[in-house]
């Protein structure tokens, strides 16, 4: 309780209450505006942090954190990553035994697209993630599908985010069904759960930049930019989904199937939240 109190002590309640409230099943589509729940979003963080440039935000906690910063870049200048991404760009680019590859599968060859995820797809009546649509290009192609939280899906996604590096995130909500994704990503990330009673905006709206042990918590805008990770708790690259199930085993709560309808909702959600930002990743982090 100690941990839930400090938390919640100071942290402003408004844009919480306002939009949780707008992400409740009694509300109608037409009442349903992604815009303006980003542009919120944005004012919050940038009134409560007003000397963080918007841009930052892509760099999670170490937008806000000096100490956490200097760690951070001095681990930039070797990056654990770096092999997992040598390795994605040679599975990218190795024949399937059909003599096809990803590059067959993806706008562009796959390259410079990563900006473009998740998108809600009509034919498929859901929303996309990159790690869906690399398993959905392995199986069209007589391949097995992969493991969805780690080793060669992360390493893949990550070498094709390397490619998108600078690129401007652009979530598009084109149609009702894909706004009625984007509010069921949105009641997701509100929603309370676990035995300690927490959503995601508990953390990462209400809780940014203040302490719980030795950590500090990422705010919500830019917390997709710089996916997969290399997290140094789990000494390996790992993908979003991966990492939203490890937040509900912190509230102690019961994690939901990667890359499954409700994940991918979430990611659709906080992916739009971050429109404007650039793709950074892969990352480092904690």
């Amino acid at each position: 309780m100690k941990i839930i109190t400090s938390l919640l002590a100071g942290a402003s309640l408004a844009l919480v209450a306002s939009m949780s409230s707008a992400a409740s099943t009694g509300n109608t589509l037409a009442t349903v505006d992604p815009e303006a729940d980003r542009l919120a979003l944005q004012a919050f963080f940038q009134k409560r942090f007003p000397q963080v440039e918007l841009d930052d935000y892509a760099n999670g906690i170490y937008a806000l954190d000096a100490a956490s910063r200097a760690q951070w870049e001095e681990m930039e200048e070797f990056p654990p990553y770096e092999f997992d991404i040598e390795a994605g760009e040679e599975m990218f680019n190795t024949p399937f035994a059909n003599g096809k590859s990803y590059a067959d599968c993806f706008e562009n060859g796959g390259m410079g697209i990563r900006q473009n995820f998740p998108y809600w797809s009509d034919e498929q009546d859901r929303v996309v993630t990159l790690e869906l649509a690399i398993n959905q290009c392995r199986e069209a192609n007589g391949e097995k599908k992969l493991k969805a939280k780690k080793g060669a899906i992360a390493q893949i996604s990550a070498y094709m985010a390397s490619t998108s590096a600078g690129n401007i995130i652009d979530v598009k909500i084109p149609n009702d069904k894909a706004k009625a994704a984007y509010l069921d990503g949105k009641a997701q990330f509100y929603s309370r759960r676990g035995q300690l009673n927490m959503s995601c905006a508990n953390c990462h709206v209400q809780g940014v930049n203040i302490p719980i042990r030795a950590d500090r918590t990422s705010a919500t805008l830019g917390h997709v930019t710089h996916f997969p990770v290399f997290r140094s708790k789990w000494g390996e690259l790992g993908t979003l989904h991966r990492r939203f199930g490890g937040c509900q085993n912190n509230v102690r709560g019961t994690p939901l199937k990667a890359q499954g309808k409700e994940y991918s909702n979430l990611e659709f959600f906080m992916t739009y939240m971050s429109n404007g930002l650039e793709v950074n990743g892969p990352g480092s982090r904690k």
